[in-house]
C-alpha cells in the first residue's frame, strides 16, 4: 500500500501539472488574440439607424450637426485625429449657416397662417400695445401737469403721476407676455425671426469657441488603465457612429426633398398652376394687376431653385461630414484594437509569470529534495523559498495590473504608511512570521507552548500558526481534538515555548512520601542511584549546551548532577528529587523513577529501621 506522504505528493504533483495545462491554454489563446489584434483591417460602415438631424418644417433652425461635433470634439483627441475634428467642426459650421439661410428664406416666402388662436393672442397683443399708448400718453401730459402746478395740486398730480408710472409697467409685461404667446403660436414672423438669428449668433460663438485640443496618449500604465482607455474609446466610437449616421440620413432626406421639387418643377402645369402671360394687347403697357402677378411668379420660381440649389448643398456637406464621421471611427476603431493588443501583452505577461513561478517551484522542490541537510532545514528554506517566489510573482502582477505610478516614490511612502496603519496586525503577524522561521523558532511537529495552550504544531503560515492542542506540558500530553489558531504576532508581542527544539532540557522533581517509622535513607539511595543511571549520559550533554550557549561568567559552575532534598513533614519524611531530562523523555523517566520508589517503599521489601540505643 502506498503511504499518505506519497499520495498526498502524487495528489500535490496533478494538481499542478494540471494548472500548469491550463496556464499554457490561455498563454495561446492571448498569442492568438495579440495575432489578432495585431492585423490592420478596414472597419466596416455600420449604417445606424438615427432619426433625421432637420426637422420637418423647413422654416427650423437646427443646429444638431454643430452641437454633435462639438461633443466628439470635447473628448480627448489625438494628433491622427486632428484633422478630422478639424474638418467635422467645419462642415458642421457650414450646415448650421445653410440650415439659418433656409430657414429664413422659408419664413420669408411662406408666413405662417394665423390660428384662431393666434388671432386671438393678436388681439390681445393689440389691445395691450393700445393701452401701453394711452398710458404713456397719459404720463406725458400729468408730467406737463406737474411741471405747470400749484402747491396745492402738485400732490395730487404727483401720485397720479407715480400709479400711471405703474400701470406703464403692467402693459409692458401683458405685452411680453402676449408677444411670447404669439411667437409661441407662429403668429409673430419678426418675432420669430428675431429668435432664429439669435440662436444662430449663440450658434456661431460657440462654434468660434470650440477648439481641438491634442492629447499626447500615454504609453505606460496598467490593466486598469488599458480597460478605461478602452471604454472612452469605445464611447468616442458610438458617437461617432451616429452623428455618421445622421448625417447620412440628413443627407438622404435633403436629397429626396430636392428631388421632389424637382420633379414638380418640371410636370406640366394647369391653367391655375401656370403663371400670367399678359395679353397680346397688354404687354407693350401692362396693367398694374397683370404685372403684380407677373413678379409674384418670377419671385416663386425664383425662391424655388434657391431652395433646391440649397438642399444640393446641404446633401453634399452632409455626404462629406458623414464621410469625415467614418474616416474618423476607422482611426478610432484602430485605437481601440492597439489597446486591446497591449492589454493583451499585459495578460500574456501575468501568465508567464505565472507559469515562471510554478516552474521553479517544482524546480527548487526537487534541487531542495536533492540536498543533504535535516529535515527541519530542509522544511525551512522550502517554505521560505516557496513564499518569496510568490510574493515577488503577486508583485511583479501587481504591477502588470496598475501599472508603475509616477511618483513611485510619494507613493510609496503613502500606501505605506497607509498600510502601515490599516494592516497593523497583518503586518506584524508577517514579521513574526520570519522571526519563527529563523534558529530559535518553531516548525512542523513540534510541541510547542503559545499564550499558555500547549500543543503540536500542524500548521504554520505567513499570518498564522495552528496547534493541535495537546493540554499541558506536565500532562500526559495526549492531544484533545481542538485546533487552536493564533496570529505570528506573538512572536514579537508576546512570548512561546518550544519543547522540540535542540537545548531541551529543563529540570523535572519528583516528591516520595516515607511513612513515619521507616528508614528513609535506603530510599534516598536506591531512588538517587536509579536517577544517575537514567541521566548518566544526558547530564553530561545538558551542561556542556549549557555552558556553550551561556555568556554570564557565574552559569559557567552549572552542574548537570542529580540533587536530593529531605525534609520532615507530618506523617512521615518527604524525599524531594531534581534532575535534568529532555522534554520528550520527561514523563517516561517520571514514570520509571516513581516505579522503583512503589518497588521499595513495598513492606516486604523496605528494610527495618536501625535499632534505637
Amino acid at each position: 500500500m502506498h503511504s499518505p506522504n506519497r499520495i498526498r505528493a502524487s495528489l500535490m504533483k496533478s494538481k499542478q501539472n494540471i494548472l500548469a495545462a491550463i496556464l499554457v491554454v490561455l498563454v495561446g489563446a492571448v498569442i492568438y488574440g495579440l495575432y489578432q489584434t495585431s492585423r490592420q483591417r478596414p472597419v466596416s460602415s455600420t449604417a445606424a439607424s438615427a432619426a433625421a438631424v432637420a426637422a420637418a418644417d423647413s422654416a427650423t433652425f437646427d443646429d444638431s450637426s454643430l452641437t454633435a461635433a462639438q461633443e466628439i470634439v470635447r473628448l480627448p483627441t489625438t494628433a491622427e485625429e486632428a484633422q478630422f475634428a478639424h474638418d467635422a467642426l467645419r462642415m458642421a459650421d457650414q450646415e448650421m449657416d445653410l440650415a439659418f439661410a433656409d430657414a429664413v428664406r422659408q419664413a420669408a416666402a411662406h408666413p405662417p397662417t394665423l390660428t384662431p388662436k393666434a388671432r386671438t393672442i393678436a388681439a390681445r397683443l393689440a389691445e395691450a400695445q393700445k393701452s401701453q399708448l394711452n398710458d404713456q400718453t397719459r404720463l406725458t401730459q400729468l408730467t406737463a401737469a406737474l411741471a405747470a402746478a400749484n402747491v396745492t395740486r402738485k400732490d395730487a398730480i404727483a401720485d397720479q403721476l407715480a400709479l400711471t408710472k405703474a400701470q406703464i409697467e403692467l402693459d409692458q409685461d401683458e405685452v411680453d407676455d402676449a408677444r411670447q404667446d404669439l411667437i409661441r403660436a407662429g403668429g409673430d414672423p419678426p418675432g420669430r425671426m428675431q429668435a432664429m438669428i439669435d440662436e444662430h449668433e449663440a450658434a456661431s460663438k460657440r462654434s468660434d469657441s470650440t477648439r481641438v485640443a491634442i492629447t499626447v496618449p500615454v504609453e505606460s500604465g496598467g490593466l486598469i488603465q488599458r480597460a478605461q482607455l478602452w471604454y472612452a474609446l469605445n464611447g468616442k466610437k458610438k458617437l461617432l457612429r451616429a452623428a455618421r449616421a445622421a448625417a447620412d440620413t440628413s443627407a438622404t432626406m435633403f436629397g429626396k426633398q430636392h428631388d421632389t421639387m424637382e420633379e414638380g418643377s418640371t410636370k406640366p402645369k394647369n391653367a391655375s398652376q401656370a403663371p400670367p402671360v399678359l395679353p397680346e394687347s397688354t404687354r407693350t403697357s401692362p396693367n398694374h394687376d397683370s404685372a403684380a402677378a407677373l413678379v409674384r411668379s418670377t419671385e416663386r420660381l425664383v425662391g424655388e431653385q434657391r431652395t433646391r440649389t440649397a438642399l444640393d448643398q446641404r446633401a453634399d456637406n452632409q455626404r462629406q461630414l458623414g464621410r469625415v464621421y467614418a474616416r474618423w471611427g476607422r482611426v478610432v476603431n484602430r485605437q481601440q484594437r492597439a489597446v486591446v493588443n497591449r492589454a493583451l501583452r499585459g495578460v500574456l505577461a501575468i501568465l508567464i509569470i505565472a507559469l515562471i513561478a510554478l516552474f521553479f517551484d517544482k524546480w527548487i522542490e526537487r534541487l531542495v529534495g536533492r540536498l543533504r541537510m535535516e529535515r527541519r532545514r530542509m522544511q525551512t528554506l522550502r517554505t521560505i523559498v516557496r513564499v518569496s517566489l510568490q510574493v515577488i510573482g503577486v508583485l511583479l502582477i501587481l504591477l502588470v495590473i496598475f501599472g508603475l505610478p509616477s511618483n513611485f516614490g510619494t507613493f510609496l511612502g503613502l500606501a505605506g504608511a497607509g498600510l502601515t496603519v490599516a494592516l497593523k496586525d497583518f503586518i506584524i503577524g508577517f514579521l513574526g512570521w520570519f522571526m519563527l522561521m529563523g534558529r530559535n523558532g518553531i516548525r512542523i511537529g513540534d510541541l510547542v507552548e503559545i499564550n499558555g495552550v500547549t500543543g503540536e504544531v500542524v500548521e504554520l503560515g505567513l499570518f498564522y500558526t495552528v496547534l493541535l492542542e495537546t493540554g499541558d506540558w506536565t500532562d500526559s500530553n495526549h492531544p484533545t481534538g481542538r485546533r487552536v489558531t493564533f496570529t505570528n504576532s506573538y512572536a514579537i508581542e508576546g512570548h512561546y515555548f518550544n519543547f522540540s527544539t535542540s537545548g531541551q532540557w529543563l529540570w523535572d522533581e519528583i516528591r516520595v512520601v516515607v511513612p513515619a517509622g521507616r528508614d528513609p535513607y535506603p530510599v534516598v539511595d536506591a531512588i538517587r542511584k536509579e536517577v544517575e543511571e537514567a541521566t548518566a549520559e544526558t547530564a553530561p550533554q545538558a551542561e556542556q549546551e549549557w555552558r556553550g550557549a551561556s555568556r554570564s561568567p557565574h552559569l559557567e559552575s552549572i552542574a548537570g548532577a542529580p540533587a536530593v532534598n529531605i525534609k520532615p513533614i507530618i506523617g512521615g519524611i518527604e524525599i524531594t528529587v531534581r534532575y535534568i531530562t529532555r522534554a520528550p523523555d520527561r514523563l517516561e523517566l517520571r514514570s520509571r523513577v516513581y516505579a522503583r520508589a512503589i518497588e521499595l517503599l513495598d513492606e516486604k521489601r523496605l528494610p527495618a529501621p536501625a535499632a534505637q540505643g
